[in-house]
């Protein structure tokens, strides 16, 4: 049995004069990150949906050889591919989210099981998944 944690984990943001760019830090891990060329930002740095598409690929791979390791599975490699396609009406959504994940050295019921850890334990896909609670506010200096 594995267990429970209910720690918050935060980062912080910054606008840093330019427009469109950002400084994003987490713990003592600090990096750029652009608004998209579309919407005017400078797009050189990693963009907002290249981000969330990054955690998937990290959560994936990170649960898939947890899984393998408490299964004694023999994973030699693991790769994944995370895409996204923006919804043709509604910018605010996602048309889709897609993961594509590759395995090497296991058998198709192997990587079920591996896959399987992943989506039964990852909450950022839950999350996702299910469109879960999302809350808001705000302060004015």
């Amino acid at each position: 049995m594995t267990a429970q944690t209910t720690e918050t984990v935060s980062i912080t943001s910054a606008a840093i004069g330019q427009f469109g760019r950002y400084l994003l830090s987490a713990r003592t891990n600090h990096f750029i990150s652009d608004q998209r060329v579309a919407v005017g930002g400078p797009g050189e740095a990693i963009n907002a949906g290249e981000l969330l598409l990054s955690s998937l690929g990290s959560c994936s791979l990170g649960l898939i050889q947890k899984t393998a390791k408490e299964e004694g599975i023999a994973l030699r490699e693991a790769g994944s591919e995370v895409s996204f396609r923006r919804h043709a009406t509604d910018p605010t959504q996602y048309k889709w989210i897609r993961i594509v994940v590759r395995l090497s050295g296991v058998t198709a019921g192997e990587a079920e099981t591996l896959v399987a850890g992943f989506t039964a334990n990852c909450p950022i896909y839950n999350t996702l998944k299910r469109g879960g609670p999302v809350g808001i506010s705000w302060t004015v200096s």
